[in-house]
């Protein structure tokens, strides 16, 4: 996902995202569209061709959504980027955003959601254009 460049961190231990996995995104994909600096990503596994949903901290700025990757280089995100774009529940509406990228840390610019280059600062992020 970024090329030759080391992966990005995870600043939680493995047992604690496979928790989350199992017990807080089965409920979190029902209620972040309504929570406001939530989204769920729509998404088609890179292998499997299944279909996906991911909840997520996003943050708009304009034409700009950004999640801060605080879980390191996952799946969902690595399935995003080699798709080119994906669908988010945001807000109760569903918003089509592509171009992906994911910005090391430190290399957030002026036009992403000033939350996100707050955490860009210690993590890395993935940035979308809104279609």
């Amino acid at each position: 996902m970024t090329g030759i460049d080391k992966p990005l961190p995870s600043y939680f231990p493995g047992w604690l995202d496979r928790l989350g996995i199992r017990l807080v995104n089965p409920w979190m994909r029902r209620v972040a569209p309504w929570l406001p600096g939530y989204a769920v990503v729509e998404h088609t596994g890179r292998r499997t061709g299944r279909s996906y949903l991911t909840p997520v901290a996003a943050f708009r700025r304009g034409r700009v959504m950004a999640v801060v990757l605080l879980h390191g280089e996952t799946d969902w995100a690595r399935n995003v980027v080699a798709a080119g774009g994906a669908s988010l529940r945001y807000r109760r509406t569903t918003i089509i955003v592509g171009n992906p990228r994911v910005l090391r840390p430190r290399r957030a610019s002026a036009d992403v959601p000033r939350i996100a280059r707050l955490g860009n600062r210690l993590a890395g992020i993935l940035v979308f254009d809104i279609e």
